[in-house]
């Protein structure tokens, strides 16, 4: 994508770990102009690990595209500072703990009243309301409190989903209210002030297991490797060990795995198969025939029958099959510690991905910002 649909705009964050600046990543991937406010020991991320070079890995992959400025909120200068930054911004979003932007006099109410095009975005952990508005938040405690680890993991255990999801969708939320935000000034000339929460976007995915909790009185079980509402749907050995996922998604499937991949056509009317429901409800019988017939070939082999047949399938693969995929996708670019590679954005414009820019060493444009927007 050449130069990017957000030139011109400016944003300044108040960020730290993920959510903030994933969404703030996204909206510099698309040309935005963004300065990252930091106190004087950086965004508590860059420290998570050492991985890249001697960087963090969460850091390099949230951060690239924009500017480092280390300001200190209980200093009256720097707060000064960061309202002229402001007071030119298009966009202005905050992650800081429960009220301390507030507290600092830049809370995004404030700074809204001030300047009425300002879009603003505060990202929290349980929302502005509420009687848990005041916790601290992380991504583990919100992916337990919203029920999320209660189906996640085997019968015998919950278990954690292996990525900062609670964040990620925050971060992806927060960036899709702004974008609707920015198109609304387009046509109104007013801004709008977007509140995101962690606890909100998790529970808001948490949407089917919440309706068979109400509607039938209990949630859909822990089931590993397989879905709890659809059979066959999961994970089979094939001959060689080598472990492969099917997804059975409607009855045409059904009888095409039957007819095509069993070799037997008449398993599609068995009575105990014959219906979505039917097939859940007799799970453990279904799952042996499948395995049974699976095991005669080897992984490649059967998944060549299983595309033949137009089945959905995958191999269950570790992250070292991910970093060797054929289908994945990579850019590369500039970190504090030396050039990194990173999985490339998903959206994919005109054929092309965004220039992607260099992450910023801590502090790195505090001169030339300063000088920039000195009174």
């Amino acid at each position: 994508m050449a130069g990017g649909s957000l030139d011109g705009l400016l944003v300044v964050t108040l960020e730290q770990a993920v959510a903030a600046p994933l969404c703030s990543a996204r909206l510099a991937d698309a040309g935005a102009r963004v300065i990252k406010v930091e106190r004087a020991e950086g965004d508590f991320a860059r420290a998570y690990d050492s991985v890249v070079n001697g960087d963090s890995a969460y850091f390099v992959w949230l951060n690239r595209g924009k500017e480092s400025l280390i300001l200190n909120i209980k200093n009256q200068e720097d707060i000064f500072l960061i309202e002229r930054i402001i007071s030119k911004a298009d966009v202005y979003i905050q992650n800081l703990a429960p009220g301390a932007a507030a507290r600092a006099g830049i809370g995004t109410a404030e700074m809204r009243a001030r300047h009425p095009r300002l879009v603003t975005c505060d990202i929290s952990g349980y929302g502005a309301a509420g009687p848990y508005r005041d916790m601290k938040a992380y991504d583990l405690l919100v992916q337990a409190e919203s029920g999320l680890c209660s189906v996640t993991g085997t019968p015998e255990a919950p278990g954690r989903v292996g990525v900062s999801v609670c964040d990620i969708a925050a971060g992806l939320n927060a960036f899709a209210g702004i974008l609707e935000a920015l198109y609304a000034r387009e046509r109104t000339g007013a801004g709008a002030a977007i509140e995101v929460s962690l606890f909100d976007g998790m529970a808001e995915w948490m949407c089917v297991p919440y309706l068979y909790q109400v509607h039938r009185g209990r949630a859909p079980a822990r089931t590993g490797l397989t879905h709890p509402l659809v059979a066959p749907y999961g994970a089979f050995a094939a001959k060689d060990g080598k472990q492969v996922l099917i997804s059975i998604q409607n009855e045409r499937e059904w009888a095409d795995l039957c007819a095509e991949v069993l070799d037997k056509p008449d398993l599609a009317a068995d009575p105990r198969f014959s219906s979505p429901e039917r097939r859940v409800a007799n799970r453990a019988v279904l799952d042996a025939l499948v395995a049974a017939c699976f095991a005669h070939w080897p992984r490649d082999e059967l998944m060549a029958r299983l595309r033949a047949a137009r089945i959905a399938c995958g191999a269950l693969n570790d992250v070292a099959d991910l970093a060797r995929h054929p289908q994945l996708r990579t850019v590369r670019y500039d970190a504090p510690s030396g050039p990194v590679e990173v999985i490339a954005p998903p959206v994919i414009h005109d054929g092309g991905g965004p220039a992607i820019r260099p992450v910023p060493r801590l502090g790195a444009h505090d001169a030339a910002l300063r000088k920039e927007f000195a009174p």
